[in-house]
């Protein structure tokens, strides 16, 4: 018999849009995990962290951000807790230097840091999405979690609901290597199976950016929707960089926004600046994740100008490049400014 991730290496395929709606599995290979433990984790967390860590309940997953003193975001992270430990998501690229900073600010804190993504529980990161793979799971769990961003814990995992895409609701499930032997076959048998970068294209669906090490301290949270997603709490206390994230909310001052767009050249890419034909000379925004969209181009979270996003005449590189089709956002943005 092959190993699971053998036999998802071999069903891999690159996945449309469309197949992501019917129903979809695929590992998430490049995240990383890092876990807090002692009893003043959530404390050190919600001075550090843009949302309130100290309410989340071990039923909860809750997006995050971690900001440079200009209120730049560092890290983009999911987050969940269970009884003793708090767990955050983000991209392995760039969890030991993060991970790093953080350890830094302990100091007398009573937590401590460390990479959980090894642990037998967490070895293994499936994604699973559309409309069939409610189904799939209540093969095994019974019941799932009721509505986006809740969780629960199982003998078999920990299964995360992230943002719903597609009209339909996501999962993250996280298992042993030996809960994956079991399952992967039965799940490979009734949803199509795609690589990683199937599961970033269901999140660049959903809306929901990441930071990556090529936009590590480029935005501000609100740039990348990060308040309209719930990532931020403007009612906590004080964190790195707070005074410009609620200033940038309370005073209008924010004039751009990340979008939804597909786009025909393949070099699209996180960090890749984006030009209006109305103004050439200087990008109006960057590319935060793209995902390639099993059409031959890739679809992409975008981070631009508002006037930029109303005239949707945006190129990628150069006014000159691949035009942006813009696409409707699974959700609304309301402007800051208006």
């Amino acid at each position: 018999m092959s190993s699971w991730n053998e036999l998802l290496a071999q069903q891999a395929q690159p996945l449309t849009t469309t197949q992501l709606a019917v129903g979809f599995v695929a590992p998430i290979g490049d995240q990383g995990l890092i876990a807090l433990d002692g009893e003043e984790s959530a404390g050190f967390l919600h001075n550090q962290l843009t949302n309130d860590v100290e309410h989340l309940s071990p039923g909860e997953v809750r997006l995050a951000g971690y900001c440079s003193p200009k209120g730049r975001l560092l890290a983009s992270f999911l987050m969940w807790r269970n009884e003793t430990t708090i767990f955050l998501q983000l991209p392995r690229e760039i969890q030991a230097p993060v991970q790093k900073r953080l350890s830094m600010f302990v100091l007398r804190a009573k937590t401590k840091l460390s990479d959980a993504g090894e642990l037998p529980g967490n070895q293994v990161v499936l994604g699973l999405g559309g409309g069939m793979a409610e189904d799939v799971l209540q093969n095994w769990f019974d019941p799932l979690p009721a509505k986006p961003f809740t969780k629960l814990d199982h003998p078999l995992g920990t299964l995360l609901r992230v943002a719903d895409a597609f009209g339909a609701a996501r999962y993250q499930w996280l298992m042993s290597a030996e809960v994956a032997q079991t399952v992967v076959p039965e799940l490979a048998a009734k949803l199509s199976v795609g690589r990683t970068d199937a599961w970033h294209l269901s999140e660049i669906h959903a809306g929901i950016p990441q930071i990556t090490k090529a936009t590590q301290e480029q935005f501000v949270p609100q740039m990348v929707n990060f308040e309209l997603l719930g990532g931020v709490n403007f009612k906590k206390g004080c964190y790195p960089g707070q005074e410009i994230v609620a200033r940038s909310q309370y005073l209008g001052k924010l004039k751009r926004r990340t979008t939804l767009v597909s786009i025909s050249d393949a070099a699209a890419a996180a960090g890749v600046e984006v030009f209006a034909t109305a103004d050439p000379e200087q990008p109006c925004g960057m590319v935060v994740n793209a995902a390639p969209n099993g059409k031959g181009g890739i679809d992409a979270l975008v981070e631009m100008k508002l006037a930029a996003i109303d005239a949707a005449s945006v190129r990628l590189g150069s006014a000159d490049g691949a035009p942006l089709i813009f696409l409707d956002m699974p959700y609304v943005l309301d402007p800051l400014d208006l």
